[in-house]
């Protein structure tokens, strides 16, 4: 019998407010994961799968690209839903250079993800009065998700795109438009929503479920089946260690 299994990617917001915090998380995370698992598991049934992320977390942009890969050979067995964390709201909405371990936390998550920070990201960091400003990213996220058709992580990925690699802030509309377009959906409607009071409260509605969760580190893999609770991964898991992760807890929750 299958197992109803949710699958949830969660970021503390708590977490980046002061230097040293990526490498921490990043640390407790990869206690999870690197050993080899057993044989792939096919259930019946699609399982639904959450992802907390945010658009100004650098170790999500790193994670993103094998979250996506994971995502894909896994589509017969879940279903990605994207939510916002909220790591730089209210009195944390600041300029980029009031945070200075930045650019070190950078350099670290391209040497163990791969990612590549763009041009335009490096000289908005070296100007430094672009707000970081998660309510705003994620009300973006909202509009872009909400509209028929779409990918929340093509979504999420075209996000993180405008600012880590081209320097875009996320609280600029006519980054969304431009998102909208390369996304193939209506960009009026996807600028509408994003201006929308319902967008907003959407967006403040996802950071609360993110601090329900009570997760210490980010990114946090969390499994939920009939077996329990368990983490996977971490931010420079691979998707094939995910997948092995995966295929692991689904065999103990069937077993169970």
């Amino acid at each position: 019998m299958a197992v109803k299994t949710r699958w949830q990617l969660a970021i503390d917001p708590a977490e980046q407010t002061a230097p040293g915090t990526y490498d921490f998380a990043c640390a407790r995370a990869l206690a999870f994961v690197g050993s080899p698992w057993g044989r792939r598991v096919t259930t019946a049934e699609t399982h639904e799968s959450v992802g907390f992320s945010d658009a100004y977390c650098g170790w999500c942009y790193g994670f993103g690209p094998a979250l996506h890969e994971f995502a894909a050979a896994n589509a017969d067995r879940i279903e990605v839903r994207v939510l916002s964390g909220g790591l730089f709201t209210g009195s944390r909405a600041l300029p980029v250079s009031a945070y200075p371990h930045i650019p070190g936390a950078n350099e670290r998550i391209a040497q163990l993800t791969g990612v590549t920070f763009g041009d335009g990201y490096g000289a908005a960091l070296a100007d430094g009065t672009a707000v970081m400003d998660s309510a705003d990213a994620a009300t973006g996220l909202v509009a872009l998700r909400s509209q028929p058709g779409v990918n929340a992580l093509d979504a999420a990925a075209a996000m993180q795109r405008a600012w880590y690699v081209d320097g875009r802030s996320l609280s600029d509309a006519e980054v969304y438009r431009d998102i909208a377009a390369e996304l193939g959906l209506d960009a009026d409607a996807v600028a509408a929503a994003y201006v929308s009071p319902a967008a907003r409260a959407e967006a403040e509605a996802d950071f609360l479920k993110v601090r329900r969760l009570g997760v210490d580190g980010y990114p946090t893999l969390l499994l939920h089946t009939a077996h329990g609770t368990d983490r996977l991964g971490g931010p420079v898991s691979s998707a094939d260690a995910l997948t092995r992760a995966l295929d692991q807890h689904l065999a103990a929750a069937t077993a169970a």
